[in-house]
């Protein structure tokens, strides 16, 4: 049983970590996928899979859903407009692009995400960012 504060509670906790492309260590370096992996192993235990060697860059033009599809087989899916506290968000520069960044919803309207040249950040969903959101995933055995 995981409750939707327990997740928001942890992603807070990685606020300040500096941005690291691919690293994953709360209050030494990580990613947007560093963050959601980092959060995994705090409130359900080991990672399901290792992440592959993965770019940096949001507008990679490789069709693949790699981010996704490995979303897909560990979180449950969630339609976009019933996202909650604590789901795992996804976002896609354009729309012709695969989702290559992701945050953890901390209300309707906020989440916590890592930015490159930037600390880990609790930042509203603006306009643009509810533009792009492109995924919601919930982690499995949420209540609440």
């Amino acid at each position: 049983m995981i409750l939707r504060s327990d997740i928001v509670t942890a992603a807070r906790g990685w606020r300040d970590t500096p941005y690291l492309h691919q690293a994953s260590l709360k209050g030494v370096g990580t990613d947007c996928l560093g963050l959601v992996r980092g959060v995994w192993r705090e409130v359900i235990g080991h990672e399901p899979e290792k992440a592959p060697a993965y770019s940096a860059v949001w507008a990679d033009t490789d069709p693949d859903e790699a981010l996704a599809a490995a979303a897909g087989r560990h979180l449950q899916n969630v339609a976009l407009s019933e996202f909650r506290e604590g789901d795992v968000l996804l976002f896609r520069w354009r729309s012709h692009l695969p989702a290559k960044h992701a945050g953890i919803a901390t209300s309707r309207s906020r989440m916590v995400h890592a930015q490159e040249k930037a600390a880990v950040t609790e930042i509203d969903l603006s306009a643009w960012w509810l533009r792009h959101l492109a995924y919601v995933f919930r982690f499995p055995g949420v209540i609440g």
